[in-house]
């Protein structure tokens, strides 16, 4: 997502704050960041093993979801995506609709074509690319209920 985060506490409680407010109104509210539409994710902590919320874009493909690792374009990945590493099963909320998804990170072709996907649905994803020296880790969520 484009923002430009603050160093220090409190850092993403935005992003908490949105998860919570489209989880608790059923995708009523909530669901756009910067006019793009976004789905929220719920990796299981790695370290805490509690369910952590996050708002990402809303990227489809096919029959699946797709989650740019962008983090911005920091140096390194978001905690939502070692926390999938960890454990490939994952909930979606898009909307109203809740599902539970496999997760899956993307190699060669199939990597690429995701992230132009991805791109075109959410442009500032190319800038993020910029920003970094590391390849953004591309996710496919597939439904699995």
């Amino acid at each position: 997502m484009a923002i430009d985060r603050v160093e220090g506490e409190g850092r993403w409680d935005w992003a908490q704050q949105q998860a919570e407010l489209f989880e608790t109104t059923g995708g009523k509210e909530g669901g756009t960041f910067e006019g793009f539409p976004i789905m929220v994710l719920t990796t299981t902590g790695a370290k805490s093993g509690q369910p952590r919320k996050t708002p990402l874009m809303l990227v489809e493909l096919d029959d699946s979801y797709i989650a740019a690792a962008s983090k911005g374009g920091a140096a390194s990945n978001p905690a939502w995506y070692v926390n999938l590493t960890n454990n490939a099963r994952v909930k979606l909320q898009v909307g109203e609709l809740v599902m539970e998804c496999l997760a899956t990170t993307l190699e060669g072709k199939e990597r690429d074509a995701a992230w132009q996907r991805a791109v075109e649905t959410y442009p500032s994803y190319a800038v993020y690319a910029e920003r970094t020296d590391r390849t953004i880790p591309v996710v496919k969520l597939t439904p699995t209920s």
